[in-house]
């Protein structure tokens, strides 16, 4: 039985490049969903911004003794 290397059978067929273009678009996908789990925990380390104050009280401080 002989055995030769060079035989197209071994080769992969990637003359057409959709081997290339599949895994491009997988490492695309993959970089959009990290990039939007990082924004998202971006947006949630924020702290929330506080109500507003509500009438006078607070506001004035004595410093006269």
């Amino acid at each position: 039985m002989a055995v030769t290397i060079g035989t197209p059978n071994l080769e992969p067929n990637m003359s057409n490049g959709s081997v290339g273009v599949k895994v491009a678009q997988l490492a695309k996908g993959q970089q959009e969903a990290e990039g939007e789990i990082a924004l998202q925990l971006i947006q949630a380390a924020q702290p929330a911004t506080p109500a507003a104050p509500v009438g006078n009280s607070g506001h004035n401080i004595n410093i006269k003794v």
